[in-house]
């Protein structure tokens, strides 16, 4: 089991992406783009399955045929390349007509090279079981030597295609969107990571048919590239998936509002800090209650607020670059951490304090409002030097 778990690992990770996908894919199952994506992780999680030394082994014996699980496992993995180009072909659009066409052909084509791999297990001679180094024991077998060489062509020509698109696409992509960004990166490693298993691969057989003896190549250098590979081109599926579904956007946003949670809790009414919330509590709860005790910490700070902090560090943010939407957030976090020196000042005074010049003044509306702009607030808060300066001191500017 130990020799498969190089294996079944990625090929869990893959069954782990089509099980997040599912209830998109239920949804989404009339679009083209949908069934590609399953197919390629139903057909990824069979070859990382089949593939390993266990599962070989099994196969072979339930058969009763000496290398069965070869045209077996070649022939998945002609079809996950296969898989590959159909994917290529739909995430690279062009008009619907025109996709399905080269759909049909490319199905054709790596169909019919499916086929030519167990006709040409078939009529060769392979009675010497191999479970690991079955490319290079049979490189010059009639027969199995062109079965070894179709579907390595097969395997490189999808690989390099699904690679490509998707470090094309990464180059054009909005920075904004994380995840996919995250995701198409990932893909890219594993195809790079692939190509290593496929370099291994050919030179080992080609080292064979030069009378050179290189199997250690195909036998121990070749499964880790692609395992590895297969890891990455799964999670690479996951995490544009994870990354963008509502539960992890909250997470996010509620990890960004920290420093602000962290600074302001004091000072919020008990009414908020005292709502009990237990581990079990969902994320967007969690959310919900760190925005209300930012929000009551931001009006109990309200006496505290001084203008005039909050017009120098506006005027220093905008000397260092920054645009006014910035230097505003920047301002603003400057003026709320002057007010929290202030108030805990006032409350080691035994709570008598001085009342801020600008009592009535309050941050914007929208960072009472909105989580956006109370995590852009909350990261200047957190990383602004101005910000640093006027929490030291706040005469500091």
């Amino acid at each position: 089991m130990t020799d498969g778990l190089i294996l079944y690992v990625p090929g869990s990770v893959m069954i782990l992406a089509l099980l997040i996908k599912a209830p998109t894919l239920r949804r989404g199952w009339d679009q083209p783009l949908m069934r590609a994506v399953c197919t390629l992780l139903v057909v990824g999680c069979l070859v990382m399955f089949l593939a390993a030394p266990p599962t070989i082994s099994k196969v072979n014996r339930l058969t009763g045929i000496a290398n069965f699980s070869a045209p077996l496992v070649y022939s998945v993995l002609t079809a996950f390349s296969g898989s590959c180009i159909v994917l290529v072909l739909h995430w690279g659009g062009g008009p619907p007509a025109g996709v399905r066409r080269a759909t049909r052909l490319t199905v054709a084509v790596f169909s019919g090279v499916t086929l030519l791999i167990v006709a040409l297990f078939a009529i060769g001679d392979a009675p010497v079981e191999r479970l690991r180094d079955l490319d290079t024991y049979y490189a010059n077998t009639p027969w199995l030597r062109e079965m070894i060489v179709c579907y390595l062509l097969a395997h490189t020509v999808g690989s390099t295609a699904l690679t490509l698109l998707c470090w094309k696409w990464l180059l054009r992509v909005n920075p904004s969107l994380r995840p996919l960004r995250t995701g198409l990166a990932l893909i890219v490693l594993g195809g790079v990571l692939d190509l290593g298993y496929l370099v291994t691969k050919w030179a080992a057989v080609g080292a064979r048919w030069a009378g050179h003896d290189w199997d250690g190549l195909s036998t121990y250098v070749a499964p880790p590239f692609a395992s590895a590979a297969a890891l990455m081109v799964g999670s690479g599926f996951i995490v544009p998936l994870v990354g963008g579904s509502a539960a992890w956007r909250d997470f996010s946003r509620y990890r960004r509002l920290h420093p602000l949670w962290k600074a302001l809790r004091g000072f919020a009414a008990s009414s908020v800090t005292t709502v009990p919330l237990t581990w079990w509590s969902p994320i967007g709860i969690r959310l919900i209650h760190r925005e209300s005790v930012i929000d009551d910490g931001i009006l109990a700070l309200g006496r505290w607020f001084d203008p005039t902090v909050r017009g120098t560090a506006y005027e220093a943010a905008l000397g260092q670059g920054l645009c006014e939407s910035q230097a505003s957030v920047v301002a603003d976090a400057a003026m709320l951490a002057a007010a929290c020196r202030r108030r805990e000042a006032a409350d080691l005074a035994d709570g008598v304090g001085e009342e801020a010049a600008g009592a009535d003044e309050g941050l914007p509306d929208p960072y009472r409002l909105d989580s956006r702009p109370l995590a852009a607030l909350a990261r200047e808060f957190r990383t602004s030097p101005i910000v640093a300066a006027v929490r030291r001191d706040p005469a500091a500017l």
